[in-house]
């Protein structure tokens, strides 16, 4: 039985674009069953059309890194959205140094994990949102920030 994690779309996105980190993601993925917020779908996109314009994915690439993202994303368990997670990301914000959405990912991970992040494991190469998620409780694998 795979364990799960919850994942940062900073791993995520090299599973569907070739990048510098894709081998240690496939590892991580044949590893940990991912967990994501809701917001992941959304920011993975993000990514490849920023990775688009910087000329790191094709235009011929994109269209299949957005279907593989999509997929991957489908076969994900979904942290909702929801007024605990929306509380608990503002109370995040005051604690540490974190953006908006890095701040609803910690909460909806906090949630998933019913605020027991001890032995769970957070996936990210983000240094802020590591070492916030680290700061909480989580467990980090090495290599990724």
């Amino acid at each position: 039985m795979i364990t799960k994690a919850f994942w940062d779309s900073s791993v995520l996105v090299p599973l569907c674009a070739k990048q510098a980190k894709t081998h240690i993601a496939k590892n991580l993925f044949s590893k940990y069953q991912p967990v994501v917020w809701w917001g992941t779908r959304v920011e993975m996109v993000s990514a490849l059309t920023r990775l688009k314009r910087m000329g790191e994915v094709s235009e011929h690439d994109y269209p299949r890194a957005k279907r593989d993202t999509f997929k991957l994303i489908n076969g994900c368990i979904m942290v909702q959205p929801s007024p605990i997670i929306e509380s608990l990301a503002m109370d995040l914000l005051e604690k540490y140094p974190l953006r908006a959405g890095d701040a609803f990912q910690l909460a909806a991970a906090l949630e998933w994990c019913e605020r027991e992040p001890d032995g769970q494991v957070f996936l990210t190469a983000d240094l802020r949102l590591a070492e916030a998620a680290a700061s909480a409780g989580f467990t980090q694998e090495l290599g990724l920030v």
